[in-house]
């Protein structure tokens, strides 16, 4: 596996895969079974797969469909959205599942990650941080499921969350996401500063120098992105797409 990873960040609601511009305007862009079956021929480091609606609707996962996708896929798969409990996250990984995201559950109740670290190992666990500003320019946290922000200070509770046994952190700027503008290096290398776990960085990447940027200057662990995976052009076009290994390579100096 290539370190450091280049990730794609896949959105599932209602069964398809979408993307969105600032957590908003979901655009379709394909089938999850065959996107994957094209990640797979290209040699994908790793996927995220994150159910945006299953949180926000206060529903289980959808276990059918991952267990469809896990079978298909033959890279490590984290997914995330509607996991409230630790036998929400034991059937997931009972079907491949390698890592289980958390995020709006855990603004409300940190201790999820605390259970679900003593059950399946901190190497198992990613703690999703959703970070958007405030009218006055200060970082918080983005509650997605309830589509608000909140007063939680992102830095605090990154590190509350670490606490519990987090073994990854990713970070999702939601004012980048869907943008194509870069990366947030403020935002990442605040972050990577004060934490001693991996971060995965999200939101807004779109060509390459995006993806060395944020690691080799910003200090990420990672670099997840959506857009610059499924898009191609101006006008957004759908295309399945990742950059050919020995081209990350000599762009990671990995």
């Amino acid at each position: 596996m290539l370190l450091p990873r280049v990730i794609p960040c896949l959105l599932l609601h209602d069964g398809g895969l979408v993307k969105t511009v600032k957590f908003k305007a979901a655009k379709y862009v394909g089938d999850p079974i065959n996107t994957i079956k094209i990640f797979n021929d290209k040699r994908v480091d790793e996927l995220i797969l994150l159910d945006i609606a299953a949180s926000r609707q206060r529903r289980e996962p959808d276990y059918a469909l991952i267990e469809d996708i896990a079978s298909e896929c033959f890279m490590p798969l984290c997914y995330g959205g509607g996991v409230r409990t630790v036998a929400h996250a034991k059937r997931l990984v009972g079907m491949g599942v390698e890592k289980i995201a958390v995020n709006s559950a855990a603004i409300g109740r940190s201790e999820l990650v605390r259970e679900l670290a003593a059950q399946l190992g901190s190497q198992s666990v990613v703690a999703c941080i959703d970070v958007k500003k405030s009218w006055s320019g200060r970082y918080r946290v983005f509650d997605s499921a309830k589509e608000r922000l909140t007063e939680k200070d992102p830095f605090a509770h990154a590190d509350e969350l670490v606490g519990m046994g987090a073994g990854e952190v990713l970070i999702n700027n939601v004012d980048r996401d869907g943008t194509q503008l870069g990366y947030d290096h403020d935002l990442i290398r605040r972050f990577t500063a004060r934490l001693d776990i991996p971060l995965i960085a999200c939101g807004g990447a779109w060509t390459t120098e995006h993806l060395r940027t944020v690691v080799k200057d910003a200090g990420a662990s990672a670099a997840a992105a959506g857009s610059m995976f499924v898009f191609q052009g101006p006008h957004r076009a759908v295309l399945i797409s990742y950059p050919a290994y020995p081209d990350l390579v000599r762009l990671l100096g990995a």
